[in-house]
């Protein structure tokens, strides 16, 4: 199980850095940055990310009556937004990897100033620094993306040959990770069924992407009604 744990952590950080350095290896600071250039887009991602979410998951603690460990861990994923698996999922989907990435900057950034904020206000004992936030998030997405935009924007030969490299890491690692999750939280999976903590996160998370979804539909009028 020691071994198992390790290699899951091990798989984290790959697939992290994977999918960073895959998506600033293929994209130039001018694509990324595109997509929040929209204003509408910005502003409706800050309130479906920062305002809607924390309040669903308010709702989901009160309707199910959750113990304490578990309401705090819905707050907790509600207001931490930026997920290194943004653009990963944008390249399943098929669809705008450079306003996915730009997005997921652009929410790490906010996460790391709002969420020192917010978490002593909704969460009673608890005290938080900026840097306490900051710093995985910085090493771990900002600094790498940097980085890998920066040979990209240097040496685009060799950002080219490296880069799907990158993508299968991102990609086999996610794959592995996958199957960890499931052998080593089985047992705590089982013991959700019957607190409705499984059945809240599962409902947020279906919230999150209808919520997404409608996001692109809106930016996509966006677009039409300005061109």
């Amino acid at each position: 199980m020691e071994i198992l744990n390790t290699l899951y952590n091990l798989m984290g950080l790959v697939f992290v850095l994977g999918t960073i350095c895959s998506m600033g290896l293929s994209l130039t600071m001018h694509q990324i940055s595109g997509a929040l250039r929209n204003a509408s887009f910005v502003i409706i991602s800050f309130l479906e990310n920062f305002v809607v979410m924390p309040i669903l998951a308010f709702i989901l603690i009160w309707v199910f009556s959750l113990d304490e460990p578990l309401a705090v861990g819905l707050l907790l994923i509600s207001l931490a937004a930026g997920a290194p698996a943004l653009p990963k999922t944008a390249v399943f989907a098929k669809v705008d990897t450079a306003a996915a990435t730009g997005l997921m900057v652009l929410l790490v950034v906010a996460t790391i100033i709002i969420l020192p904020i917010a978490l002593p206000q909704v969460l009673t004992g608890i005290s938080v620094t900026f840097w306490d936030i900051a710093a995985g998030l910085i090493y771990l997405i900002l600094i790498p993306l940097v980085i890998s935009l920066f040979v990209r924007a240097r040496y685009p030969d060799a950002a080219g040959s490296v880069q799907p490299m990158f993508a299968q890491a991102s990609s086999l690692s996610l794959l592995i990770l996958m199957v960890l999750i499931v052998v080593l939280n089985f047992c705590d999976v089982v013991g959700l069924l019957s607190s409705g903590g499984l059945l809240a996160s599962l409902i947020l998370v279906i919230l999150t992407v209808v919520g997404a979804y409608l996001l692109g539909k809106l930016s996509k009028v966006e677009a039409w009604i300005h061109a």
